[in-house]
């Protein structure tokens, strides 16, 4: 295995679905795929060129060797997945509703469980120049805690920048618990992805430079609006907005992920951050549209003419449906 640009360290487990989108308890049969927040920026990362690694462990099991499948088939390395002999593979199970979807985990003393600071020591992480972490890790064992703290405070991967997606979970863990805990652990981090309702249900935060006077640490601060836009707030230059894409939303998980991807691609390509957001929502937009949790990129043509746009022309709907037909 040679070094990857980017790590991303965190859980990914097998989905269960209605096949019929009714609800759960309902349902005659389930579909079966794999999610996690994590390996979804890895997957995304690397069907846009980058080479990606996914760090976690999965148990010895039939769950375990699926999700392990279908993430290496997107084309991200898996040479520093742990197979745990001792522990299951982390189980979810989503159940549709006229109110949306509710999600039921099935996850603790999971294999992933127990990551540990010890699964960043492996030298092939040295020459990462990302290394992407998830608030979703801390909600999951102490041992897990231990792991983001050594990645931020530790510096576990000298020379690489650490992102950090709040990524705040409620079915894992209360705004109460988690908002000091996901607020230090952010404050941590070179760049920040949050999105502003959870920065309001946490923090209390009503606006993206609220958000970014609770995080004076980051170097950078991006703050997604759903479909209005995300503003990415650098500790010492101006705020950069660019609007979201309209997209007919059929389901929005995963769709951060797939920002988180194409956002931290640009970095990794050095774009101008208004190019980097606006990859993030390029690659947002495909995964919005559809009921998994990825969905491809558009392809290098299409990225190329859409960063290549006027802000006015970004901004101008005939021309973003457009935009959005083409791809």
């Amino acid at each position: 295995m040679t070094e990857p640009e980017v790590a991303c360290v965190g859980e990914s487990m097998v989905v269960l679905a209605p096949d019929d989108g009714g609800p759960l308890q309902h349902a005659a049969r389930l579909t079966v795929g794999v999610g996690g927040a994590e390996s979804n920026v890895a997957m995304g990362l690397a069907r846009l060129g980058h080479h990606a690694a996914w760090v976690s462990r999965v148990g010895d099991d039939p769950f375990g060797r699926r999700v392990v499948a279908e993430i290496a088939a997107a084309g991200v390395d898996i040479g520093l997945v742990t197979i745990d002999p001792a522990a299951p593979t982390g189980v979810y199970l989503k159940d549709p509703g006229p109110a949306g979807t509710r999600v039921h985990y099935h996850r603790a003393g999971s294999a992933a469980s127990r990551l540990c600071a010890a699964d960043l020591a492996d030298p092939r992480l040295a020459g990462a120049r990302l290394l992407h972490l998830s608030g979703i890790t801390a909600a999951l064992s102490d041992s897990c805690r231990d792991l983001l703290a050594h990645a931020l405070a530790g510096r576990a991967t000298p020379g690489a920048r650490v992102t950090f997606d709040v990524n705040h979970r409620p079915a894992l863990w209360p705004a109460g618990r988690a908002a000091p805990v996901l607020r230090e652990l952010a404050d941590r981090a070179d760049v920040v992805l949050v999105g502003l309702d959870e920065a309001a249900t946490l923090w209390g935060s009503a606006d993206p430079a609220a958000v970014r006077d609770l995080l004076p640490g980051p170097e950078l601060v991006v703050v997604k609006d759903g479909p209005v836009g995300v503003t990415a707030l650098p500790r010492t230059a101006t705020a950069v907005f660019v609007p979201a894409l309209p997209v007919a939303v059929v389901e929005p998980v995963g769709a951060g992920d797939a920002f988180a991807a194409g956002f931290l691609s640009g970095l990794l390509r050095e774009l101008d951050l208004r190019s980097c957001l606006r990859l993030g929502h390029l690659t947002a937009a495909p995964v919005l549209a559809v009921p998994g949790d990825t969905a491809p990129p558009p392809d290098p043509a299409g990225i190329a003419r859409a960063l290549a746009l006027t802000d006015r022309d970004w901004s101008t709907p005939v021309r973003r449906r457009d935009e959005g037909n083409h791809r």
